[in-house]
């Protein structure tokens, strides 16, 4: 992993070089961004289902299982809420869709995407949260169904005893260990994978698509720093045992990682191997609390999907309402929590414009950067699930039993 945001940093320079200087030919490129992706989502799919069986085992012995679980879930929603009110903030002061000049790009304008608006109802998305067929979820990479299936199976492990259940979780945690090296392996041909993807996407929409989106780009940028190198730095060192400088610090591996992969869940085991050795946070605390977040936590989701409501709203000149505000919120907050880890378009955003009564027509504008948004979001995505996890380990037992240990030694000393 050795430099590896440098290298994932110069693929992306050649690769729009290359694209811009051979238009359309080059998606001759696009394979190999295609395999790249490809083995990816061929990994990650068993990691996280091994992880979170592991994870949820692991903490069910504990104590404050429920209290662990509680805390993740509430920093997830609360912090995916924060982002969509700093994007929708950032997005007025600086009316990133205002004196934009649709007038060279009406062809590429469509309500294709009309039809994938449509979001469920509370009972509906709870139904679809339960698999009636964990292969068929499996197979068909639900990620939600199988984080519901994973998580119910490696509780009823902790409610074995545990002389019946040490081999299957021995054997689990080998499989996940098997897994991040086949991960790293991978992650060797990131800057390979980047460079085809970037010169597909350029050849592709060329720079005047580029030119038109580019202030968006820079305000969605700014949004990311401020979360990433401010806000979830401070939550970590009001409430936790972290210094924010040591945190930031570590991280940098990571978020290199994720946006490479754009995907929260092929960074899973470096963030993994990040957050217990560098930062020092139980295991049964981060395989509990990343898995989660890789599959949930979208924060960088929430923030793209307010600010590109607030854009086209701009674009469009439409006067918003405290409704249209409050539609957004919600549905972005809902939206990123429903997200799931691998890099791809997010529809999701078409349920936002729709909530709030935005047109949707100019929706392909955004896909010329598409995978430089993901690529970014996603490292924002990583450090909220790192700064959960290390804020909910204090509830940890194990993590309690050290700290008073550490006290004791220290009062020895005084």
């Amino acid at each position: 992993m050795f430099n590896i945001g440098a290298q994932v940093i110069i693929a992306m320079i050649i690769g729009t070089i290359v694209g811009s200087y051979m238009g359309e030919s080059a998606a001759i490129f696009a394979p190999l961004g295609s395999i790249f992706i490809h083995l990816i989502k061929m990994l990650v799919i068993p990691l996280v289902a091994v992880a979170i069986i592991t994870g949820a085992a692991n903490l069910g012995h504990s104590p404050a299982a429920g209290k662990i679980g509680l805390s993740t879930f509430a920093f997830f929603m609360l912090t995916s809420g924060v982002a969509v009110g700093l994007a929708i903030l950032l997005g007025e002061v600086f009316q990133p869709g205002v004196g934009v000049d649709l007038s060279s790009m009406q062809g590429m304008f469509s309500n294709e995407y009309a039809d994938k608006g449509a979001v469920p109802g509370f009972f509906q998305t709870v139904l679809g949260m339960i698999p009636t067929n964990v292969f068929q979820s499996l197979n068909n990479a639900n990620i939600l169904q199988i984080l519901v299936f994973c998580l119910f199976l490696g509780i009823a492990l902790s409610k074995v005893e545990k002389q019946r259940s040490e081999p299957l979780i021995n054997i689990l945690n080998g499989l996940v260990d098997a897994f991040v090296w086949m991960i790293n392996a991978v992650m060797r041909i990131a800057p390979i994978g980047v460079f085809g993807l970037m010169a597909e996407a350029v050849g592709t929409f060329g720079f005047d698509v580029l030119t038109i989106v580019m202030k968006l780009f820079i305000v969605f940028t700014v949004a990311i720093l401020i979360f990433g190198f401010v806000f979830y730095p401070l939550l970590v060192k009001l409430f936790s045992n972290v210094s924010a400088r040591r945190f930031i610090s570590a991280m940098k591996r990571p978020q290199a990682v994720a946006l490479s992969t754009a995907s929260s869940m092929a960074t899973l085991p470096v963030t993994l191997d990040t957050v217990e050795k560098d930062l020092g946070i139980t295991n049964s605390t981060s395989s509990f609390v990343l898995p989660l977040g890789a599959t949930i936590n979208m924060s960088g989701n929430a923030i793209y999907y307010g600010l590109v409501a607030i854009f086209f709203a701009q674009i469009f000149n439409i006067d918003l309402s405290l409704a249209s505000y409050l539609a957004i919120i919600v549905t972005s907050t809902i939206g990123a929590i429903g997200q799931a880890g691998v890099p791809g378009p997010s529809f999701l955003v078409v349920a936002v414009l729709i909530a709030a009564g935005i047109p949707i027509e100019g929706l392909p504008l955004l896909f010329a950067l598409d995978r430089i948004f993901d690529m970014i979001r996603t490292a924002l995505n990583i450090t909220g699930d790192a700064a959960c996890a290390v804020i909910v380990d204090k509830y940890n037992p194990e993590r309690q039993a050290e700290v008073a240990d550490i006290r004791k030694e220290q009062q020895k000393a005084a």
